[in-house]
């Protein structure tokens, strides 16, 4: 797989965002990825950073319904990537804070 189709896009809610200051950075990644190919991705697109963890979580999908018709959005795979204290930031997410 290319780093580009493990890392789908960044995770950005106040729950999130308020993990930049440790230097947490969460992404939505493919459901087949593992820990060890999401810090290479990660690395690979983000020059100059260096991850020290990755927690990873299944996100299940919330039911929703249409009048009678009920249904469940698509379950997807979350990722806390931790980077090391002399790594550099993420710029993406500087702007957004």
């Amino acid at each position: 797989m290319l780093a580009h189709d493990i890392i789908i896009a960044p995770v950005i809610t106040e729950k999130s965002m308020s993990g930049i200051a440790d230097k947490k950075y969460t992404f939505k990644v493919a459901k087949t990825a593992g820990k060890v190919e999401i810090a290479n991705a990660i690395e690979e697109v983000f020059s100059g950073v260096k991850v020290e963890k990755v927690n990873t979580i299944n996100v299940r999908g919330q039911e929703r319904r249409r009048g009678r018709f009920s249904g469940y959005t698509a379950s997807w795979k979350k990722a806390i990537v931790t980077l090391k204290k002399n790594s550099k930031p993420i710029e993406f997410f500087d702007g957004l804070i």
